[in-house]
């Protein structure tokens, strides 16, 4: 299994401004991200629209993200679908494409049903039938499941699931995961404002969407954590605050889009239902990017 820690960005999809998928600005994007220390890419996961891409396009962005992922940086695929058994079929699909993991988001339409046996049994066969390494994602702002640190300490056990993307944000349940599971196991924080205290706590890295605007601001802050340098690292941490919050929790993906425009890369459309900022909140986005010294 490759080694994997640091910070990852959790890749957008660029959509046209009729909405097709721009494979030629997703591959832009991967070229310019490739010459910084990024550990790699999470290709699929929430903010790349997901939910929103046909099957046929959730694997073409595999295929040609595969193409441009060097090999000393880790791919991860999301494949997690409703069913198992869709799951099962587009995690041996991107384990075909040579994605090192993939990455499997909570089952959540029938909320009520997703209780810790459900959850339990899904993530297993999952990660029976899978031939490369499974992390389990915990995304409760979008699926309104929360997988519980003793679900995830008995999913732990599996020799096939490695570690987990936690986006919760809340710092006494990622706490909660690091004690109840092995310290092999592999817990990134994949939200940006408690990216330093989460880091404290054990996690090997993030997974954060500012990355994929700014990737070097978000390195400082794990460099200067392991460096020992705490102060550095703490107010690294607060300048991005205003950035943070614009990009994606006030502004969604849409914003995250927008910010990457401004810096430079390929941000692109959302895709509908998503709308683009209206030009106030662009005027906003822009603002916080300059309080966060990123333009």
């Amino acid at each position: 299994m490759p080694e994997i820690r640091g910070v990852i960005p959790p890749v957008i999809t660029p959509f046209t401004q009729t909405g097709e998928v721009a494979y030629s600005a997703l591959i832009a994007n991967l070229t310019r991200w490739n010459t910084t220390a990024l550990a790699g890419y999470l290709i699929l996961g929430s903010n790349s629209e997901f939910v929103y891409l046909s099957e046929q396009e959730k694997i073409r962005v595999l295929e040609v993200a595969r193409e441009h992922i060097p090999a000393d940086k880790v791919m991860i695929a999301g494949t997690g679908c409703e069913a198992t058994e869709a799951t099962i079929a587009l995690t041996r699909r991107a384990a075909a494409i040579e994605a090192d993991f993939v990455m499997v988001v909570t089952p959540a339409y029938y909320k009520p049903q997703m209780r810790p046996r459900n959850l339990i049994e899904h993530y297993r066969r999952v990660a029976d039938a899978s031939p490369i390494p499974v992390f389990l994602y915990n995304v409760p702002v979008f699926t309104g499941v929360v997988i519980d640190p003793d679900t995830v300490a008995r999913l732990a056990e599996h020799s096939n699931i490695v570690g987990m993307k936690d986006s919760a944000g809340n710092l006494a349940v990622f706490a909660a995961y690091v004690r109840q599971t092995p310290p092999e196991f592999l817990l990134f924080v994949g939200s940006a404002p408690v990216f330093l205290p989460a880091l404290s706590l054990g996690a090997r890295g993030g997974i954060l969407a500012l990355a994929n605007c700014a990737p070097e601001a978000c390195l400082a802050i794990y460099s200067l954590f392991h460096e020992g340098k705490m102060h550095e690292a703490r107010e690294q941490q607060l300048k991005l605050l205003p950035a943070i919050e614009a990009v994606t929790r006030r502004f969604g993906i849409g914003g995250l889009k927008v910010a990457m425009d401004m810096v430079g890369y390929e941000g692109g459309w959302p895709r509908a239902p998503l709308l683009p900022p209206t030009d106030e909140e662009r005027q906003q986005i822009r603002r916080a990017l300059e309080q966060a010294s990123l333009l």
